[in-house]
Parts: structure tokens; C-alpha cells; sequence
């Protein structure tokens, strides 16, 4: 199933899709499921429900969290985890709660991931393909995951309706809630499907 891991609505300030944006054309790009993370909240919970819609679209609400050391996509239920963490801090309590934690976009030119995240193992699982970035931001991060092993993800980074669903990941086992969202990335059971839609 495809899935967009990367999707900021409303609730980020930078960010102009409206969570009935998402949920009206999600499925018509090709999306199984999509994951709101907007940056450091969870407050389109206030707007929108887990779990399966009426058309079949499954949402699942996570955040993209900043660090000083990047900035990590995160799930599970991390809601009690408290803002300006060091990923050195937060990484390990979002895996102690049961989580799943993504470097997003770990080699865009401003605001990198710290090399020391993963040369000490505390992330393993990091964007190949983001929507937002150059070609040679995703080359550089696809060297990254290789070198070290890491399972590649892709996310659309989408605050528009136009970059929606850019950049899904596939899953190749089916995930029907946010449980099965974590088991599956941490067990590395998904890859990257770039280009799945030119920009508009």
C-alpha cells in the first residue's frame, strides 16, 4: 500500500492544506494512507479523526519534531514527550514508548541531521526521496542510508495540495492502524516510490 509518511496541514504555520484539502483528495493521487505530522503538535487531532475515513483513506497523526541535531518524524503515542528535546533524548523516548522515529530530510543544506544521530545507531530509518528537497539533498541522503545500512523511506513533505502524495512509500505488509504503521517501519518493511506524481 502507498503511503505519504510526510504531509503538513494548517496546524503548521508554514504549511497551507487544509486538513479537508487531505482528506478530499488523498485517495485520488493513489494514497492507501496518509500521516499528518505537522511541527511539534498534534493538534489536527482537534480537526480530523484516526483511522479509516469514509473512503477507505487511512489517517494517521504523528509530528515532525525539531531538534538542534534535525528534524525527526515521529509516532506512536509520543503526545507526553515534552518540546526542545535533544534528539539525543528524544530519540531514545520515542523508541522506550513503543515508537517510530524518521530523520526527515537528514541532508538538506539548513537544518541537517548531526552525523553522531546515526554513527551511534539512534536513528535508523531516514527519508531517501523528500518532495521538498534538491537532487542532490535525496543523492546525498540515498548515500547516507547505504552506507549505514538504514531503511529509506520517502515522504512528500507536501504543504500544498499540489505536492500531496509526491513522494509515497510503499509498504509490503498492510497497515491498518498506527501500530502497524510502527511495527512495519521499524521492522523496515516499506521503500521509497519517488516520482509516484510530477508536481503539479
Amino acid at each position: 500500500m502507498l503511503i505519504d509518511l510526510h504531509v503538513h496541514s494548517t496546524c503548521s504555520p508554514c504549511s497551507i492544506l487544509k486538513p479537508s484539502e487531505i482528506l478530499a483528495n488523498a485517495r485520488s493521487l493513489g494514497l492507501d494512507a496518509v500521516c499528518i505530522t505537522d511541527h511539534d503538535t498534534m493538534s489536527i487531532l482537534t480537526q480530523c479523526r484516526e483511522g479509516f475515513q469514509p473512503d477507505g483513506l487511512l489517517v494517521i497523526v504523528g509530528m515532525e519534531y525539531t531538534t538542534d541535531q534535525g528534524d525527526y518524524l515521529i509516532f506512536g503515542d509520543v503526545r507526553s514527550i515534552p518540546h526542545g528535546l535533544s534528539a539525543e533524548v528524544l530519540l531514545p523516548a520515542v523508541r522506550e514508548l513503543g515508537g517510530a522515529a524518521i530523520s526527515a530530510h537528514p541532508c538538506r543544506t539548513w537544518r541537517p541531521a548531526d552525523p553522531l544521530i546515526f554513527e551511534q545507531g539512534l536513528c535508523t530509518i531516514a527519508e531517501a526521496e523528500n518532495g521538498r528537497n534538491t537532487d542532490a539533498e535525496n543523492g546525498l541522503a540515498q548515500s547516507l542510508i547505504a552506507d549505514r545500512n538504514m531503511t529509506a523511506v520517502a515522504g512528500s513533505d507536501a504543504h500544498s495540495l499540489s505536492e500531496l502524495g509526491r513522494c509515497p512509500t510503499r509498504f509490503t505488509v498492510p497497515v491498518n492502524s498506527t501500530r502497524d504503521l510502527i511495527e512495519a517501519l521499524n521492522q523496515g518493511r516499506c521503500r521509497p516510490r519517488a516520482a509516484h506524481r510530477s508536481a503539479a
